[in-house]
């Protein structure tokens, strides 16, 4: 078995994973519940400042990036021929990294319509729906930075 090579970008999937939850985290449970704070027009204001501006490649390097890096670590893994536990890690971390880009495919134009947006009763209900995405987002995010994890403790346990 190939342990280093392995070992290497599965530890680089688990910080870009724990990194992105972070961020997706600080989203889901600071900033979108300010704009029942602060109002909707006030947050679409903020949100297009930050998400749909500087956020763009921010959250684009996050995702993608991460997202190949966890396919990655979890097809060099594959193709060390693991046994038990770690094969099951290993596709476990690859099926919510897909999950997560689906479900990321959905929120993204979600977020994005709130530029056409002609009142708070339409920006109320774009906000809604992104909140629901978003919270299957982060579920799936922590889910896979889990899977990552135990795909390490594995791979370092049959190393």
């Amino acid at each position: 078995m190939e342990v280093d090579a392995s070992l290497g970008v599965l530890v680089g999937a688990v910080l870009a994973n724990g990194v992105l939850v972070g961020a997706t985290l600080d989203q889901s449970i600071k900033q979108l519940p300010a704009r029942r704070k602060i109002g909707v027009s006030a947050y679409s204001a903020y949100s297009q400042a930050a998400d749909l501006g500087n956020g763009i490649p921010w959250y684009a390097s996050l995702g993608v990036g991460g997202g190949l890096l966890t396919l990655a670590a979890g097809a060099i893994g594959l193709s060390d021929s693991p046994e038990g536990q770690r094969t099951v890690a290993l596709w476990a971390m690859i099926l919510l990294t897909l999950a997560h880009s689906a479900v990321t495919g959905r929120a993204a134009p979600t977020n994005f319509s709130q530029r056409r947006a002609e009142n708070d009763d339409a920006l109320t209900r774009i906000f809604n729906r992104f909140e629901r995405l978003q919270t299957a987002r982060a579920a799936l995010q922590v889910a896979t930075l889990a899977a990552a994890a135990w795909a390490l403790i594995e791979t370092i346990a049959e190393g």
